[in-house]
């Protein structure tokens, strides 16, 4: 890396930036928004902003246990993944 260039890890990430993420809506109309919205958090958000993000998809009203197409629910569907269990553990601390 050249000496003039900064190494960026780990900015802060603006609320407005993680709402971005509730506007995203499946395209297979099987899917239930609130599933494809919270695959697409998993997805693009590191595990801390995905904490905030879930406090912000909680308090719009979305549902933790919407469904993909072969009914299978957000920690259902990312069970097998390397670190599914940090993310599961907040969609559990969100149920109460």
């Amino acid at each position: 890396m050249r000496k003039d260039k900064k190494q960026v890890i780990g900015d802060e990430i603006s609320d407005e930036y993680i709402k971005t993420f509730l506007q995203f809506e499946p395209a297979d109309g099987l899917t239930s928004p609130s599933h494809h919205k919270l695959i697409k958090g998993y997805r693009g958000l590191r595990v801390d902003d995905f904490e905030r993000y879930v406090g912000f998809f909680v308090a719009a009203g979305y549902d933790l246990d919407g469904k993909d197409e072969h009914g299978k629910t957000f920690a259902e569907a990312i069970a097998d993944q390397r670190n599914a269990p940090e993310y599961i553990e907040i969609i559990e601390k969100a149920r109460g």
